[in-house]
């Protein structure tokens, strides 16, 4: 029986022990990161079978085991990683909205002081004075251009540099976690009982690697090693092997670094789309840099070239100080430089360079803006261009182009014909510069990616304020001995001048003779228009072109309020002429007191000239600064959401695996109390086997 109680009281001594060790560990280790709580798993001995029934034979401790649930993990990773995915972005985008919504470093107010500018010279066009506060203006909204861009740039930078280095912290955890895999392996094969402390190690390896990217770990191998996949799926540890990412400069475009894996020891890598990268700070910075960053500069870039574009062709209308129009010496259409603004072309770097059978010279693609349309309801310029990239790519005998925003698609087998579609659709063309194309060949062609960069005033507008065409190079007069109340409007320019044909006289004519019946009341033109097409747009709207074939003049039916467009000149007629009554256009002397195209290029402002004649300069900017604010207060909003749903992941774990000092205090002095029991029962056994010896 004393040997009974000794057995029984020495494995409660044992178990008391074992478990006064796991609390005093769970005690020190309350504020170590990523502890999971352990607690001592005790099992009673099978009792001795005797004639008086089963005697018990005390207890025994099976395992150490953590306080450890799988799907609250998973819970607090996919809440964590979500989180660290909004902040990501969030932190980025807040730069952007901060710098495009501040209103002394946005372009509003520069916009506004350009185009006051503009009206400056529309009201006093021989000042030079207002003419050089035009340009000032000018040149600051070019800086204010260059700016944005500049700052856009130093995010696109600062991403880049993220990546790189959130991709060196993955790939250090990936080696830490494939080397406790080994190790976990080893001791647990060694002993067959968990390496408790090894695995919370590794779970808070995997908890830091969730905030950089999405983790999965499908379950743990038989082994007690833990695979590892990031993003969509990518392995990253399988058992105790561990890949390592890359940050590679992308092969299409060099200003982006791509996340690639290694395929091999020899360091050859294989870049990963965007598309699976998803996910914790590595996720966020590529969705900013998709989403956001992206499109923001080639909005900027898109307001700048089509500022750049629709100012000029508008100013080559015009007629400067120095009396000189458009094809005439020294004048200059330009008031924005274009040497420099036209779309960014990259080759792939993948792109074949020789044909080792046929010697043949890698295909260079060269890209340029279209000149602006002319229309709308107030005939105003305006463009096509989009904020998106294009991806040019030969496949058999087909020449793609991808708008890679919306992944639209135009395809033909001649390059030139596919070039031409396009630049009707969005203001771009492009075409074969050199060499030829190999089947697989792409290009990235960015239209305004950097037109922001490069917007600046001409040089030689700077260099001479009089050369800004205010004035329009034809007048138009109604003859001083006419008898009826016709009236020919000032006028203005149109695209297709043809200033060798002025002067033009228009001659007011009954057909036949006045009082004859029937009579019709018409406007003559001279046969001196020969080979030139008359446009007449009636006051209900309904348009008519007609072809002056030359021989003998050409009568037109007049209509009170008719505007009339012929060789780059447009004006209207009004009122009730009387026969032989005319009206003429001629050069323009009075370039000094003359601010016609002055007004026109002061109407930019207002009228649609950005995204295909849907938007003014302000409503596109806005609209783009509208957006940037969106979406920062929808990460704000949602990331305040994601915090508090981690908080409760984390507290719902916690409430399981964390350590609860008061609770381990309550199990030290239970555990203290079943050791002194069972040091008595010892004690007891001690005696009742000492009496023993002494009845011998």
């Amino acid at each position: 029986m004393s040997s009974g109680l000794l057995g029984v009281g020495i494995s409660g001594l044992a178990a008391a022990q074992l478990g006064l060790v796991t609390t005093e560990h769970n005690i020190t280790n309350a504020s170590t990161p990523g502890y999971t709580r352990q607690r001592s798993v005790q099992v009673s001995v099978v009792g001795l079978a005797t004639g008086s029934g089963s005697v018990g034979q005390g207890t025994n401790v099976t395992t150490i085991e953590r306080m450890y649930d799988k799907y609250l993990t998973a819970q607090v990773n996919t809440a964590q990683t979500r989180l660290s995915e909004t902040d990501a972005y969030y932190a980025q985008i807040s730069q952007i909205d901060n710098m495009m919504a501040d209103p002394s470093a946005g372009l509003t107010p520069a916009l506004q002081s350009f185009f006051s500018g503009v009206q400056e010279v529309a009201a006093n066009p021989s000042l030079l004075s207002a003419r050089q506060s035009m340009i000032s203006s000018a040149e600051t909204l070019s800086s204010r251009f260059q700016a944005l861009d500049t700052r856009l740039d130093e995010l696109s930078d600062e991403v880049n540099g993220r990546i790189v280095d959130s991709v060196d912290a993955i790939n250090s955890y990936a080696e830490q976690i494939a080397e406790l895999n080994q190790r976990i392996v080893i001791a647990e094969s060694a002993f067959n009982q968990p390496a408790n402390d090894m695995r919370d190690q590794r779970g808070q390896l995997i908890n830091e690697l969730n905030k950089l990217v999405k983790v999965t770990t499908p379950s743990n191998t038989s082994n007690g090693s833990l695979n590892v996949f990031i993003g969509s799926g990518q392995p990253l540890v399988m058992d105790t092997q561990a890949m390592e990412l890359t940050a590679d400069v992308s092969s299409a475009d060099s200003s982006k670094v791509m996340i690639g894996i290694k395929t091999n020891a020899g360091g050859n890598s294989l870049l990963l789309p965007d598309s699976l990268i998803v996910g914790g700070e590595l996720g966020g910075l590529v969705k900013f840099r998709n989403e956001a960053l992206t499109s923001t500069t080639n909005e900027v870039g898109r307001m700048a070239a089509t500022l750049a574009l629709t100012f000029n062709a508008q100013q080559a209308m015009g007629q400067d100080l120095l009396g000189r129009a458009q094809g005439e010496t020294g004048f200059t259409g330009e008031f924005f430089a274009t040497s420099t603004l036209k779309p960014t072309v990259s080759a792939n770097a993948n792109n074949v360079k020789t044909d080792p059978a046929i010697p043949v010279v890698a295909a260079t693609i060269s890209a340029a803006f279209v000149p602006p349309s002319f229309g709308g309801a107030d005939g105003n310029f305006y463009t096509n261009l989009t904020a998106s990239d294009y991806q040019l790519t030969r496949t058999g005998a087909n020449y793609t182009l991808t708008r890679l925003n919306d992944n639209k698609q135009w395809t033909n087998t001649d390059l030139s014909a596919l070039s031409t579609t396009v630049s009707a659709e969005d203001g771009f063309s492009f075409s074969l510069s050199s060499g030829a194309f190999a089947d697989g060949d792409s290009f990235l062609i960015q239209p305004t990616k950097t037109a922001a960069e490069n917007l600046a005033v001409s040089s030689i507008i700077s260099a001479d304020p009089r050369t800004i065409a205010a004035a329009l190079p034809f007048k138009t007069e109604t003859t001083k001995t006419n008898t009826g109340t016709g009236a020919i409007s000032g006028g203005t320019g149109i695209p297709g001048a043809n200033l060798s044909l002025l002067p033009v006289k228009i001659d007011y004519v009954f057909t036949p003779a006045a009082g004859a019946l029937p009579e019709t009341r018409e406007l003559s033109f001279p046969a001196s228009l020969a080979g030139q097409s008359v446009t007449v747009k009636l006051p209900d709207g309904t348009k008519s072109t007609f072809n002056l074939p030359g021989a003998s003049p050409v009568n037109i039916n007049y209509t009170s309020g008719m505007e009339i467009e012929f060789s780059g000149m447009k004006f209207s007629m009004t009122g009730a002429p009387n026969n032989g009554d005319s009206f003429s256009l001629s050069r323009n002397p009075a370039a000094s007191s003359d601010s016609r195209n002055a007004l026109a290029l002061g109407k930019l402002q207002t009228q649609n000239t950005v995204a295909g004649g849907t938007s003014t300069f302000q409503t596109a900017y806005s609209q783009t600064v509208a957006n940037v604010g969106i979406k920062t207060r929808e990460l704000r909003v949602i990331g305040a959401a994601q915090e508090s749903g981690l908080i409760e992941a984390q507290t719902s774990r916690d409430n399981l695996s964390g350590v609860n000092l008061d609770e381990e205090a309550a199990n030290m002095i239970r555990y203290q109390q079943a050791y002194q029991a069972s040091a008595k029962i010892l004690d007891i056994g001690s005696t009742l086997f000492d009496s023993i010896l002494a009845l011998g």
